[in-house]
């Protein structure tokens, strides 16, 4: 019996994991009335309860563990090079990050997200922002940014709702002799 791509075997509309490291091999499989076992080179790799239910999915979480490990670590190692490519002092900000003991992985998620929103330029500007004010997270990353997005209404003319009267009001000159270096 052959394991498919995603480690697992076929049993009577029933799929059953197998560890990652024999997905696409073949396996022998040795069906019991209430156990399945699973060989490779007539080694153990695999034991399962056999259920006589119809089109149900078991996996034991071990098999899968080392594809999940990898997947992280490829996601991960693709946000870091998207990270370094947004400015020159990336690499430095990771580094600071990583001394300050910080979740790192966390920190360049939330960083490489907001050039969803932002823009690439406009975080690159806001890391060397951080950089110089020696900010290291991403909420301070998200704090600029915001910052420099808030738009302050422009003073519009003076408008008086009093009389108009009140602007020919002359007044007299004041006298600013006390003020004269004698």
């Amino acid at each position: 019996m052959r394991v498919t791509n995603r480690c697992r075997i076929v049993l009577d509309t029933n799929r059953y994991s197998v560890p990652s490291l024999h997905d696409s091999q073949l396996v022998t499989l040795h069906a019991f009335a209430g156990r399945l076992c699973l060989y490779h080179a007539h080694n153990l790799i695999a034991t399962h309860p056999r259920s006589y239910e119809r089109h149900r999915d078991f996996e034991n979480p071990d098999h899968v563990k080392d594809l999940l490990d990898q997947r992280r670590r490829a996601r991960d190692a693709k946000w870091i090079l998207t990270f370094y490519a947004l400015s020159p002092q990336a690499e430095y900000y990771h580094q600071q990050l990583t001394a300050r003991s910080l979740q790192v992985r966390v920190h360049v998620n939330k960083i490489v997200d907001l050039t969803d929103i932002y823009g690439s330029e406009k975080v690159a500007l806001a890391l060397d922002d951080a950089i110089a004010s020696q900010a290291f997270s991403s909420e301070y990353i998200e704090n600029i940014l915001q910052q420099r997005e808030r738009h302050t209404p422009r003073p519009g003319p003076l408008h008086l709702t009093r009389r108009a009267d009140l602007l020919e009001i002359e007044l007299p000159f004041a006298d600013l002799s006390p003020y004269d270096p004698s």
